[in-house]
């Protein structure tokens, strides 16, 4: 029978949880922004967790977790390049270059523009408005960082812009431009066509087109500018989330008459004695169906009175109309079976816009 000692247990159980996995970091959301030699690459938010990195169509995977290429994590965590890998692959845009396993991640072209290093000029890496001391693979992250990459010669200022979020249309905003490290004031910056003053700040607009307009502040011999997002609105126009108010409601709508056919003719025992209709969908909703109902005899006419409820003499021609409903289908009982004569049903709809809809006639002979 085979023995095993407490001690042989013991380094069992220390090996095997060295061999273990180590337990997944949560997720991490910072603020990242690429500038490129001519244009803002990317900027955004990003929400990354401990993830390999990739060059895009490149299929080898590449530890890039805070515990390799210079980094001295104790355990994984998420990197400032794994917040670029999970922006390219979302986004997406795509990004190339070489991976040293001592080094890690180095840029050839990211979104379509060069930021391979020129002998002068490179991809500068920055966290929290400060010159990395990590590689990007070796960087760790928390909530809320300000991850920034930006190709110059590293010397440059890094310029920070603030402002109102919101602006009524054709009014102008104040913005300022200060540096991102020490909060300074900086003159001379362009933003909107506009140029800083000693305080930093400047005047922008008017802003006359609503909805989002994006703001940057550049100047010679600095990193651009984090965007300023200004929403132009009224409050009350649609723009940026606002509830614009409904366009009037200038269509009206049409009633119909069913169960009597133009030219129709009844018997006296069949003669009509429920009226009834239709009318259509209204976004207003309907405020009132009326009816007319004359009748003629010979030389003689009457029209129908809904106050009274029933046929009034009255000099041919005159015709007066009664409501009879505020729904979509509409019906009115007549006391009795119309008698013998020439009749013409007219109705109409009116809805609470007050549009009046087209009249649908009848003309129909009771013998």
């Amino acid at each position: 029978m085979k023995i095993r000692s407490r001690a042989g247990l013991a380094a069992g159980v220390v090996a095997a949880a060295l061999a273990a996995p180590a337990a997944q970091a949560a997720p991490v959301t910072v603020d990242l922004r690429i500038e490129g030699p001519t244009r803002t690459l990317y900027e955004g938010t990003v929400t990354t967790d401990v993830r390999p990195f990739r060059f895009t169509g490149d299929p080898v995977a590449h530890q890039c977790d805070g515990t390799t290429t210079g980094g001295a994590s104790p355990t994984p965590v998420p990197t400032r390049a794994a917040a670029v890998a999970e922006a390219s692959e979302r986004t997406p845009f795509p990004i190339t270059g070489t991976w040293s396993d001592s080094l890690g991640v180095s840029f050839k072209e990211i979104a379509g523009e060069n930021v391979e290093y020129d002998g002068s000029h490179f991809l500068g890496e920055y966290k929290n408005n400060a010159f990395a001391n990590l590689g990007a693979c070796a960087d760790p992250i928390s909530n809320g960082d300000d991850v920034l990459f930006a190709y110059g010669d590293g010397s440059e200022q890094l310029l920070a812009l603030s402002g109102p979020a919101r602006a009524r249309p054709g009014a102008s905003v104040s913005v300022q431009v200060t540096d991102a490290g020490s909060h300074a004031p900086v003159q001379g910056a362009t933003v909107g066509g506009r140029q800083t003053g000693a305080d930093g700040r400047a005047v922008v607009g008017p802003l006359t087109a609503r909805g989002d307009t994006d703001l940057k502040a550049t100047k010679t011999g600095a990193i651009r500018s984090n965007r300023l997002r200004v929403c132009v609105t009224d409050g009350s126009d649609g723009a940026c989330g606002t509830t614009a108010p409904a366009p009037p409601d200038t269509t009206a709508p049409l009633a119909a008459i069913d169960g009597i056919r133009d030219g129709q003719r009844f018997s006296r025992r069949r003669a009509p004695r429920e009226l009834h209709g239709t009318v259509s969908a209204d976004p207003s909703g309907l405020w009132a169906v009326k009816i007319r109902l004359t009748r003629r005899l010979g030389k003689r006419c009457w029209y129908f009175s809904g106050s009274r409820e029933r046929f009034l003499k009255r000099t041919c021609g005159k015709r007066y109309a009664f409501k009879v409903a505020d729904q979509p289908t509409w019906s009115y009982l007549l006391p009795a079976r119309l008698p013998r004569g020439r009749y013409v049903l007219d109705t109409y709809a009116i809805d609470n816009a007050f549009n009046h809809g087209a009249t649908d006639t009848v003309r129909f002979r009771v013998r």
